[in-house]
């Protein structure tokens, strides 16, 4: 029940406060720690590079995770409700709704101010990609785009690993979404990212797929789309060079009917009509439906888990 206690109110922090400046931010502490210690791998050759990203990996990971588990551990034994609220704030700090649902609308707002460069600007948070020449539908696509993978790697995945693992468990998946943010696969990274990569998308196997049914769920609750958003979804995936990333991107496309394309690498939804500003809207309409979903099976899980266990 404990879980469940630590889920809520995490849930109302995110939706009253919502995230904190980076300065006290943990997640942006990871990555500094990451771009402290990259430098040094990027000196070695290739098997090098990968040994070193794989104990970069796990050394930040267990920088991160094990203090917050022996911290908590300890709390409990003087106080538990005070350990309860500790284990809030920082499966809060692990997870984003209102953060995601700013920077879209942010977005959303400079578009239809016709301020592209703010556009840009805004983009930053929510893609890697290079925004300077895209056109305003593939500016749209973007958002959207970043709404459909951010409800798995900002909402979905890390409380899916804190109902397995805890608190360490969450901070855990954070740390290694970050690196694979940060130093993924490719360009200087190819082999210094490869550890943290295959980590990620081993992680996010079973995350992305529940992200890609929590969409579907609410386009079905939202629009009556929810068959069209699981077949382009099932149909769709595969298009994605990443193996999670394209399943809730293709099932946002087809909830909301619209094209979604990253230039030279995939269109999702291919048949169905350039994305309009208010695709943003709509976006993180489904996004906020699939994340009440998801907390509701969330506590339920929950609370199966207390009954069986008591």
């Amino acid at each position: 029940m404990q879980e469940i206690i630590i889920l809520v109110i995490a849930a109302a922090i995110d939706l009253l406060l919502g995230d904190p400046p980076d300065a006290v931010h943990p997640v942006a502490w990871m990555g500094k720690v990451v771009s402290l210690l990259e430098k040094a791998g990027l000196q070695f050759d290739h098997a090098g590079q990968f040994f070193y990203g794989m104990a970069m990996t796990l050394f930040i990971t267990a920088v991160f995770a094990v203090p917050a588990y022996f911290i908590l551990l300890y709390l409990e034994k003087l106080n538990l409700v005070a350990a309860t609220v500790l284990a809030a704030v920082l499966l809060k700090l692990m997870f984003s709704v209102k953060g995601l649902r700013r920077a879209a609308l942010a977005v959303r707002d400079n578009l239809q101010d016709d301020r592209p460069e703010k556009v840009r600007h805004e983009l930053r948070t929510l893609v890697s990609r290079d925004t300077a020449g895209l056109t305003r539908p593939l500016l749209v696509s973007s958002a959207v785009e970043s709404v459909a993978e951010g409800l798995c790697d900002s909402i979905v995945a890390p409380l899916f690993y804190f109902l397995l693992f805890g608190i360490p468990g969450a901070i855990a998946y954070r740390v290694v979404n970050t690196l694979d943010s940060m130093i993924g696969y490719h360009g200087k990274y190819e082999y210094l990212g490869k550890f943290a990569g295959i980590l990620d998308d081993v992680l996010n196997f079973i995350p992305a797929r529940l992200a890609a049914l929590l969409v579907t769920l609410a386009a079905a609750k939202a629009g009556k789309t929810g068959l069209r958003a699981w077949r382009t979804a099932f149909d769709e995936h595969v298009l994605t060079e990443s193996p999670n990333a394209g399943w809730p991107m293709a099932a946002m496309a087809g909830a909301l009917g619209v094209r979604l394309e990253k230039p030279g690498h995939y269109v999702l939804g291919g048949d169905n009509a350039e994305p309009s500003v208010a695709a943003i809207d709509d976006s993180v309409k489904l996004l906020l439906l699939s994340t009440g979903a998801w907390l509701l099976i969330c506590c339920i899980v929950g609370v199966i888990e207390f009954v069986t266990a008591t």
